[in-house]
């Protein structure tokens, strides 16, 4: 199938009132595990490959977008290529022409009108290529520099930063933590439901692997559209492989990558489900 373009799966998924999943790739079985579990599961997923992960790559973009691509592009899947934390302008020249049809580009180590500066001029550029554009404000805690612990997002102050920038959709920290390995994390559903109400474009959750499953229904339900996971799937795919080489003394790659990407992709699948439902009870 032809791949997606992450804007009309966000708007789909606004239009609908559910969540549109966004899963962060570092290899190509997390690829292939993602890309199953949208088959299984009949729902759209996005698949995210982060500024740090093209430092994995040795800084190589296009090997994996592509990779992806065609793993995409031989699957009845609707999925969209998704380029998340790009805080280097360089990456984003680097994908034109690429499968990449959207941008998540993190200013949010600046002040707020050095962010509008910078996010502008990304949105911009980004716009000719027909690319949807994300933004964050507010920082999300769980990680150092662009994500250390900060004040959670002014719902004006995001109005004011959404209209100014000219961006598509909004990162907004409203309790959830970047790298969390255990659901515990608390979401503020008044305050998202106050930034909805203020804020014309979808919100986008980052930090969704620490958010209770119930929690993120609820997120969706308060204004949430886009809800970006990462860890968990690291978590279920690193769990496989220390299970399969602590029970068996085997030197075959095959032997362990097949078991992580088989668990990856059922929760995975499990995610999907749990975004697209609409919470029964208002928060």
């Amino acid at each position: 199938m032809t791949l997606a373009h992450t804007g009309e799966l966000m708007g789909d998924a606004a239009g609908s009132g559910v969540g549109l999943a966004a899963f962060n790739v570092i290899t190509l079985e997390h690829g292939e595990a993602i890309i199953e579990a949208a088959e299984q599961t009949e729902l759209p997923a996005v698949l995210q490959i982060s500024e740090n992960c093209i430092k994995f790559h040795r800084g190589r973009l296009k090997p994996l977008v592509s990779g992806l691509a065609a793993l995409a592009e031989s699957s009845d899947a609707r999925v969209s290529l998704h380029l998340d934390h790009i805080g280097d302008e360089r990456i984003l020249r680097e994908a034109a022409g690429t499968a990449i049809t959207s941008v998540m580009f993190d200013g949010s180590t600046l002040g707020f009108q050095d962010n509008v500066a910078a996010t502008r001029r990304a949105a911009r550029w980004a716009h000719l290529r027909g690319w949807h554009v994300e933004a964050e404000l507010g920082e999300i805690g769980g990680k150092d520099g662009a994500h250390a612990p900060g004040v959670r997002t002014d719902p004006v102050e995001a109005a004011r930063f959404a209209a100014e920038t000219g961006v598509d959709s909004l990162a907004v920290a409203v309790g959830s933590s970047h790298a969390m390995t255990a659901q515990t994390a608390r979401l503020d559903h008044d305050l998202i439901a106050r930034i909805k109400d203020e804020v014309a474009v979808p919100l986008v959750l980052h930090g969704s692997s620490g958010v209770p499953d119930y929690e993120l229904t609820l997120a969706v339900g308060s204004g949430m559209v886009k809800i970006n996971l990462g860890t968990i799937l690291n978590i279920a795919f690193t769990g496989a492989v220390r299970s399969t080489l602590d029970a068996q003394d085997v030197v075959d790659p095959r032997a362990y990558l097949a078991p992580a990407r088989l668990k990856t992709a059922k929760v995975a699948g499990r995610l999907l489900q749990v975004v697209a439902t609409r919470p029964a009870v208002a928060p």
